[in-house]
């Protein structure tokens, strides 16, 4: 049985991750088990210490986080046909998950339990750090432009055909927006991004057809222009004040009248701890002026739920029908870049702090 170790958090609110042993788990049936390269961080990962038991009540500690792995397959259950002991993936890890709760599922350990339908092979060429900057940001990207009571979108492929419309991605450099403008344009769809200039090449380069400065003062009329005699898919709105410059944005235009919220619409990102409970009061009363306003304009909005797809089509239509295909032939690439932190379980407490001063067009990875 292999040793396994796992930075754990112990209680809600705890300041630091203690890294210490943890369970080897074997899969059970549909799961395999795979020894992590790398892992990523991602804002929630940290905003759940933070918080305490404000946003995940369910969580049972002590318990591991982590959502983005990759590695090598060491064991497979029951009914795997998908993956061989040795084979490279990268999985989207479920432990947080109200559906699973399980620490055995958790990704930030040497040892992570993945379910098989969320789990991709990666090709030769592709390291284990820039492949763990994909799983939850592809995830989110694709619950928001697929899933149903989302924005609904033809799935993506090698082969489709031009839809004819036209999808708004504010915040396309971020994480989630560079797999969601990847994503967006192998399902057939055209891709208007917000972005800073320097990251111009980066979102034009994975696809988007033309990239605007979310920080002029002229970038909802000049995004209006860009839609003129355009049919819009709707939005997927990533970042501060993202979801209020959509509502604009579509309200101006001609198609389907959806935002897909990634980020809760707040109007800054507090520098400081001390500062997430002001965050979460003003991601409440800002949802309620969203709501408000986008049910004067016509305009419907959702919330986008990260890890709904392990558990629907969505999931299935990603990691085992496009991300396999795609990733070999090169088709896809794993954005942003990794910006590795260290190496060691030890340093995903440094990837925290690293990540929450937060970074632009790169992922915060720690090597295993």
């Amino acid at each position: 049985m292999p040793t396994n170790s796992a930075a754990w958090l112990i209680a809600p609110k705890a300041k630091l991750l203690e890294v210490k042993s943890a369970p080897y788990t074997s899969p059970r049936e549909n799961e395999i088990v795979i020894k992590n390269g790398a892992v990523a961080i991602n804002p929630v990962d940290w905003i759940i210490p933070d918080m305490g038991k404000f946003m995940f009540s369910w969580l049972q500690y002590p318990c591991i986080l982590g959502f983005d792995n990759a590695g090598e397959v060491v064991e497979i259950g029951p009914g795997v046909t998908r993956f061989k002991v040795g084979d490279r993936v990268l999985g989207h890890a479920n432990g947080t998950d109200k559906n699973c709760n399980s620490t055995s599922h958790g990704g930030f350990q040497s040892y992570t339990v993945l379910l098989v339908n969320a789990a991709s092979p990666i090709p030769n060429t592709m390291s284990y750090e820039s492949a763990a900057v994909l799983p939850l940001c592809a995830s989110t990207a694709a619950c928001g432009l697929f899933e149903k009571d989302q924005l609904g979108l033809q799935h993506p492929s090698a082969s489709a055909s031009p839809t004819g419309k036209t999808l708004l991605i504010w915040g396309g450099s971020s994480s989630v927006g560079c797999n969601a403008i990847q994503l967006a344009v192998a399902a057939g769809y055209e891709v208007i991004t917000t972005c800073s200039p320097k990251n111009f090449p980066l979102l034009k380069k994975l696809g988007a057809s033309q990239a605007f400065d979310y920080n002029s003062k002229t970038v909802v009329k000049d995004i209006i222009d860009a839609f003129e005699g355009k049919t819009t898919a709707g939005a997927l709105s990533i970042g501060p004040r993202s979801a209020e410059n959509c509502l604009d944005v579509l309200d101006k235009c001609k198609g389907t009248k959806h935002i897909a919220m990634a980020s809760f619409p707040v109007p800054q990102r507090p520098p400081e701890r001390f500062a997430l409970l002001s965050l979460a009061a003003a991601g409440i009363s800002g949802m309620a002026n969203i709501w408000v306003k986008s049910k004067t304009r016509g305009i419907r909005t959702s919330f986008i739920l990260g890890s709904s797809l392990l558990y629907n089509e969505v999931g299935k239509a990603i990691y085992v029908d496009f991300l396999p295909r795609a990733l070999a032939e090169g088709t896809y690439v794993a954005a942003p870049e990794p910006q590795v932190v260290g190496k060691g379980l030890e340093f995903i407490q440094t990837g925290f702090d690293v990540q929450r001063k937060g970074v632009s067009a790169r992922k915060i990875v720690v090597s295993l």
